[in-house]
């Protein structure tokens, strides 16, 4: 006896997920980001809105989603920084890999509308701290304790101090717009950090 097999809702579910997710991007980028709903995104992506409802409760906890997704991993490894020996080399390959991004339009949209909601709403913002900005931080630290134990960085140096120097400067421009986040900018904040920290 045969039996028909019956429909893989765990994969349907993913296909609707990821179809969510990338509505939410696209119309992101393409509407002023107070004109985009919960509702919209629902038509975009072909599904119903309690769909939508019954895994994020808010227009906000979408697009935090939306920008997650875009930062895991295709291999669901964890992230790393680049250890060539040189620490120099190393920051200024991945700030200048930053600066490009926050230039990049669809996700300078992206994340300003993130922290549009980051500053109003805690539990979104604690949210953020704890999948998104803590791992990253401690893969940057991780390379740092490299450097350190290689004489390349002051081995007292308060590491999370260490990270504010290198990237708030870039944040405060790119959020202000007050210049270009240019390869030669994000070189300039390596230089600084490293002459401030250095062995």
């Amino acid at each position: 006896m045969t039996y028909e097999k019956g429909p893989d809702h765990s994969r349907r579910k993913e296909r609707s997920r990821q179809a969510i997710l990338s509505a939410a991007r696209a119309l992101v980028m393409e509407e002023a980001y107070e004109k985009v709903t919960v509702e919209a995104i629902a038509a975009r992506a072909g599904v119903g809105k309690q769909t939508i409802y019954r895994r994020w409760p808010s227009k906000s906890a979408i697009v935090f989603a939306a920008l997650l997704a875009l930062s895991e991993d295709a291999d669901g490894q964890s992230v790393t920084l680049p250890d060539t020996g040189d620490l120099a080399t190393d920051l200024k390959l991945v700030m200048r890999a930053t600066a490009h991004e926050f230039s990049d339009p669809p996700f300078d949209k992206l994340i300003r509308a993130l922290n549009t909601e980051i500053a109003n709403d805690p539990a979104l913002a604690a949210e953020y701290r704890e999948k998104l900005a803590q791992p990253l931080d401690e893969a940057k630290k991780t390379r740092l304790r490299s450097a350190q134990r290689a004489g390349q960085l002051d081995p007292e140096a308060d590491l999370d101090l260490v990270l504010e120097v290198l990237y708030a400067p870039l944040f405060q421009r790119w959020l202000h717009r007050s210049g270009p986040l240019t390869p030669a900018y994000a070189d300039s904040l390596v230089d600084v950090t490293l002459r401030a920290f250095g062995p």
